[in-house]
């Protein structure tokens, strides 16, 4: 059994990284491992004190202080950073360190690289920022928040830890979700031998499903960056072979609202639950990922693998890794509606290899994202930060 101490900073919108960290959380806990929470979250940030949020961002000492402190009250014996950004900051390495205890931080985002931690921006891929030692042009053009003064505080956040070396040297091993993630990290500095990848898992298993509902599915943010607009283009060249079926919201709402009114096999659900959504993967006889970003290990994409149900995604970034083109699911030129289009008329067209592709899907999830390969893998993760600190269990 570990003792571990789990620190993770909440976004104001709830995403994919925080139902990850509780996934994570709870597969330790039900597996006799102990776990308690050091939470912060950023909504509980001041807006009237953006300076001094800027500067807590580089270093918080209240979180050195707190960590400090839950830290001596409890014989833990590792400290599991998910996210650190922007309340809790790199501090808590220093504080896991005076108290002699092994760090592990999980990537999540690409936030040690890139000032808006998505390697994204002006509707592409971008990379500027990987290599330099100052990531100016995240600054130049106000990246994070699409302000320049916000980005500059980010900026100084990397910049001066760079410069003190503390992603170097205050952390024992960093957890990539995919291959690609890991090739950015080291081309942006960080030592490749304390990088392990350990996929993000889903759990419970949720069972498989039927795909006999005759739709496809989206589930995610309504978003330039998430594709959203290339699939309606991509829905309009289907002349209604197949219902597609849309969850979630967000900045392109009203455009996603106009679309099902042009074309009556578009359906607009609003948000749903995990639970809903996970029945409604069961049924869809596909979802689709038509992302832009690179993104990390998208949850949408492995949950749909473990209900059987295969994806078709942009041949982005980490999806490169995820999916087998041809095996468990497609890829197509990321943000091309007429090639997803293709896509979608031969999946329509081809029943037996997409009966195929959902026996392969399920077939991924039992190989790579169960909760039996992802704990053997997480307690490794520990069992190697703690040889790294010298610390026995």
């Amino acid at each position: 059994m570990f003792r571990i101490l789990m620190a993770h900073n909440h976004y104001v919108e709830r995403g994919g990284e925080d139902e990850s960290t509780d996934v994570e959380v709870a597969l330790l806990r039900d597996y006799h491992n102990s776990v308690d929470l050091y939470i912060q979250d950023s909504r509980n940030i001041s807006k009237n004190q953006r300076f001094r949020n800027g500067l807590n961002a580089i270093w918080s000492s209240r979180v050195y202080r707190d960590v400090r402190e839950q830290l001596k009250r409890k014989n833990y014996d590792v400290v599991h950073i998910q996210n650190f950004f922007p309340v809790i900051s790199p501090a808590i390495y220093y504080a896991a360190r005076a108290e002699g205890l092994p760090v592990v931080q999980t990537l999540r985002n690409y936030r040690l690289l890139c000032p808006n931690a998505q390697l994204y921006r002006d509707h592409h891929a971008c990379g500027d920022c990987v290599q330099k030692s100052v990531p100016w042009p995240g600054i130049l053009h106000s990246c994070y928040r699409n302000s320049a003064l916000a980005s500059a505080a980010v900026a100084a956040m990397i910049s001066v830890h760079r410069a003190l070396r503390t992603w170097e040297k205050q952390v024992d091993v960093y957890v990539a979700l995919t291959e690609f993630a890991k090739a950015k990290f080291v081309e942006g500095g960080l030592p490749e031998r304390k990088i392990v990848i350990k996929p993000n898992v889903v759990y419970p298993d949720p069972g498989i499903g039927e795909g006999r509902g005759g739709f496809a599915l989206y589930a995610g943010r309504l978003s330039t960056e998430k594709g959203i607009r290339t699939l309606a283009l991509a829905w309009e060249r289907m002349k209604g072979r197949l219902l597609l079926k849309i969850v979630g919201d967000g900045p392109l709402a009203p455009e996603v609202a106009a679309a099902t009114c042009q074309n009556r096999n578009i359906e607009w659900l609003g948000r749903k639950s995990r639970q809903e959504v996970m029945e409604l993967m069961k049924a869809a006889e596909f979802c689709l990922f038509p992302s832009h970003l690179y993104e990390g290990l998208p949850r949408s994409i492995i949950e749909s693998f473990a209900v059987g149900t295969p994806v078709v995604a942009s041949n982005q970034g980490g999806m490169v890794n995820i999916i087998n083109h041809g095996v468990n699911g497609l890829h197509f030129l990321t943000g091309d509606s007429e090639d997803l289009a293709r896509r979608l008329d031969w999946l329509t067209t081809h029943p037996q290899e997409l009966k195929a592709m959902r026996t392969a899907a399920r077939a991924e999830y039992e190989a790579r994202y169960t909760a039996a390969s992802n704990l053997e893998l997480l307690l490794g993760i520990y069992r190697q930060a703690a040889r790294s600190r010298e610390v026995k269990f």
